[in-house]
């Protein structure tokens, strides 16, 4: 009974939080609030595998900017990668990327009853490119994704898994009607979600 009261506050502060979303016209915070808000997003790359080389190819992938909670994360969106996965391997040859996450994934767009398509379900374009975390970065990325996708300790070593991060050089906010809102990567990690 303890444990179902307990989920159920947690679930509580969960839907909370999520409601409390950034007004549009605040659309850096908005695009960090997003991120911090998502477990995964499409990151689309140029392909490099026959057949499909050059063309656009997205995937899906699990990602994180900090612990869940409050404190907002970095903004900083990390990966936990392995040479052996398709899209890794376009990236091999091609770095740049775009990474598009949304509200959609969250309780927030079913409980106002949003499409994903619909611009009040708020979804961020991210693009720039994918490059491998240094050491003293590692242990800042391996605590943002194992706090939220712990069965990645688990995944076999001999995968060769590394921490990865996506270098943002460009951010599109769809919020709200009228369009899409450019945002910069210098006022983007100025704001706190």
């Amino acid at each position: 009974m303890a444990r179902l009261l307990l989920l159920c506050a947690a679930s509580g502060l969960l839907l909370a939080a999520v409601a409390a979303i950034p007004p549009p016209e605040e659309a850096a915070r908005m695009a960090r609030y997003v991120l911090h808000s998502c477990d995964w997003g499409a990151l689309a790359t140029l392909s490099a595998q026959e057949g499909l080389r050059g063309r656009p190819f997205a995937n899906v992938f699990s990602l994180s900017d900090g612990p869940p909670g409050p404190c907002g994360g970095s903004g900083v969106p990390y990966l936990y990668l392995t040479d052996m996965e398709i899209s890794v391997q376009d990236l091999e040859v091609n770095s740049n990327a775009s990474l598009t996450v949304s509200l959609a994934q969250t309780p927030y767009c079913r409980k106002h009853r949003y499409d994903p398509q619909n611009p009040l379900c708020a979804h961020i374009i991210f693009v720039g490119s994918i490059v491998k975390v240094n050491d003293s970065e590692a242990g800042l990325a391996k605590k943002a994704l194992f706090s939220r996708h712990p069965e990645m300790e688990s995944w076999p070593k001999d995968h060769n898994w590394f921490f990865a991060k996506f270098n943002i050089t460009n951010i599109w906010v769809l919020d709200y009607f009228g369009g899409l809102k450019i945002v910069t990567p210098e006022e983007y990690y100025s704001v706190k979600p």
